[in-house]
């Protein structure tokens, strides 16, 4: 009863400071339907003492929706509620304020990145301007990873997990919502990318001709975007800690056998297959491999036959460190074979970054072949 009594007053004050002033206290309702996940980040008031985080209303951008969703899967703003205003004097009273009130000062949860002179970045070789979202995860993402593998924050894997999820999500969405270019060039794109989550994000604000433009509309469309940026967010983290993270070891074995394969130290079979490339890079550079790697061997699951692939420049280029033959790209089977003088050949790509060979033995010797070529 008492409970009850005082969750009344709470709620009345809250009433008499925000509602009054047309800031409206915005609190998430999950239902039945709702993801058990999204449940977790996105449930009810519970306690009378529960934390308030604030973003600014009006129009909403992926950083603030995935700032707001991060930082309630944290201890300290478990369950947070989420106040949607612009008035300097509301956001002073909040526990929390992302991408609005011009202040970055992690002491005191204040995670703007609008005002004059701010050029925060992640660190660890990144040197992207970060945006709300950045800033949260900046702070905050280790814990998210820790709780999500149910480890402590010093574990090795965090500290992996936290730079790769980095590299594979939260760059990106610094990066869209500070206006960076991908391409140092001045040439036009090539063709419009509306596909990415920062853009459907954008979408999912009222549109213009919607009839009702009420805050509670707005919110709602909020609430969605909140929904879909962690959505993406907790996938990534756990698939890179499901399927990234326990291929390391299977790449770094493999690559420690490298001269076992072959003297030149340049080739390298993974014995069985996995996500490799990124984890190639990374062992390349802390074990100091001199020559690079510049073919990877591996057998398709399906077709069972091999595969001769050329290991790119970088993890986001296109271009490879040696490309297989130019006199072999788009041949097939007996063609290639003839060509090549090796048996078993099934193709190479007219870009040469892979070929195929029925077996292991003929996918070595196109490997070595083109080494020499």
């Amino acid at each position: 009863m008492l409970f009850s009594i005082l969750e009344g007053m709470f709620k009345a004050a809250i009433s008499s400071t925000f509602l009054c002033t047309h800031h409206r206290l915005f609190i998430f309702k999950p239902n039945s339907t709702t993801p058990s996940f999204l449940r977790r980040a996105l449930s009810p008031m519970s306690t009378v003492a529960v934390k308030q985080v604030g973003t600014h209303n009006g129009s909403f951008h992926c950083d603030e929706a995935l700032g707001c969703f991060m930082i309630r899967l944290t201890q300290k703003f478990s369950d947070a509620h989420i106040v949607r205003t612009r008035d300097p004097q509301v956001l002073e009273t909040l526990d929390a304020v992302l991408d609005v009130g011009g202040v970055y000062d992690p002491s005191k949860h204040r995670y703007d990145h609008h005002q004059k002179g701010f050029e925060e970045i992640f660190g660890h070789g990144f040197n992207t301007k970060l945006s709300s979202a950045g800033l949260v995860y900046k702070h905050f993402g280790k814990e998210i990873i820790a709780k999500e593998l149910e480890v402590d924050e010093d574990h090795p894997d965090v500290d992996r997990l936290f730079l790769a999820v980095y590299r594979n999500f939260m760059e990106a969405i610094d990066a869209v919502d500070n206006g960076i270019n991908q391409y140092d060039t001045d040439q036009p794109p090539r063709y419009v990318n509306n596909t990415h989550l920062s853009s459907r994000v954008g979408k999912l604000n009222l549109d213009w001709t919607a009839p009702d433009q009420s805050s509670e509309k707005e919110n709602e469309a909020f609430e969605r975007a909140m929904s879909l940026t962690g959505k993406e967010f907790l996938d990534n983290v756990r698939h890179l800690a499901r399927s990234w993270l326990p291929a390391r070891s299977i790449v770094l074995n493999c690559l420690e056998a490298r001269l076992d394969l072959d003297p030149s130290g340049e080739l390298m079979v993974l014995d069985k297959f996995c996500p490799w490339k990124l984890h190639l890079f990374e062992l390349e550079e802390e074990n100091k491999i001199n020559p690079p790697i510049k073919y990877v061997l591996y057998q398709d699951e399906r077709s069972k036959s091999w595969r001769v692939q050329a290991v790119a420049v970088a993890p986001d280029r296109f271009e490879s460190r040696k490309a297989l033959p130019a006199q072999w790209c788009g041949l097939r089977d007996d063609q290639l074979s003839n060509k090549s003088g090796i048996p078993g050949c099934v193709f190479v790509h007219m870009s040469g970054f892979i070929g195929g060979n029925q077996t292991y033995e003929g996918a070595l010797a196109m490997a070595k072949a083109a080494l020499k070529l």
